[in-house]
């Protein structure tokens, strides 16, 4: 979240993967998922702690569960109201979502924001912009209750649209504490011309 979720950056899934675009990530300001004030008919969720929201049990259950609801929570037509607890409900508390972008100079830079912080910088470009990320690709690495999920994001403006504006990496860290897993940390980088995904990262035929 998109990041996952990912493209959410650019405006985020992220997520999603996500869940950012290509001119948020050349500034290193994404715009993507947050509890602060939302404009009228960005979101119709109350904004809750995110030590008090509950996760729904089907989110949280596995590893497919919680990135496909990583990418979903982010994605939806222009003033769709998304449901920012459940965004927080994939979230450890202490869980970062951090974006790294390379600046028309060249810099490399990266943004590092709490799940309110993603929020409060999409909430007002998710009113006016369609925004679906989705997973095309993953790898994945497990060790007892921890996970590394490598997922290449796809980022559109309409469901519909054949080719996505945007694809890139969410580097998904999980952990498992027995009941649920929780989503620690999330990472994307958007590809672009000198930093095109390699091949092992994309769609098999």
């Amino acid at each position: 979240m998109k990041g996952t979720i990912a493209a959410a950056a650019m405006v985020a899934m992220g997520t999603m993967g996500a869940v950012t675009g290509a001119q948020a990530q050349a500034t290193a300001t994404p715009a993507t998922p947050a509890a602060v004030a939302q404009p009228a008919g960005a979101a119709q969720t109350q904004p809750q702690t995110q030590a008090a929201v509950q996760a729904r049990a089907a989110d949280v259950a596995s590893i497919d569960a919680i990135v496909a609801a990583l990418y979903d929570v982010i994605s939806g037509e222009a003033g769709k109201p998304r449901d920012w607890n459940r965004m927080r409900s994939l979230f450890a508390p202490e869980g970062r979502l951090m974006a790294v972008a390379r600046r028309p100079d060249g810099e490399v830079v990266m943004r590092t924001m709490t799940v309110e912080d993603y929020i409060g910088r999409n909430a007002k470009a998710f009113a006016t912009m369609g925004f679906f990320e989705r997973e095309a690709a993953r790898t994945t690495e497990t060790f007892g209750q921890i996970a590394h999920v490598f997922s290449t994001y796809e980022s559109r403006h309409a469901a519909g649209d054949a080719k996505p504006f945007q694809r890139g990496i969410n580097s998904i860290q999980m952990a498992y504490d027995g009941k649920r897993w929780w989503i620690v940390n999330l990472v994307w980088r958007a590809e672009d011309k000198e930093l095109p995904l390699p091949e092992r990262y994309l769609p098999k035929p």
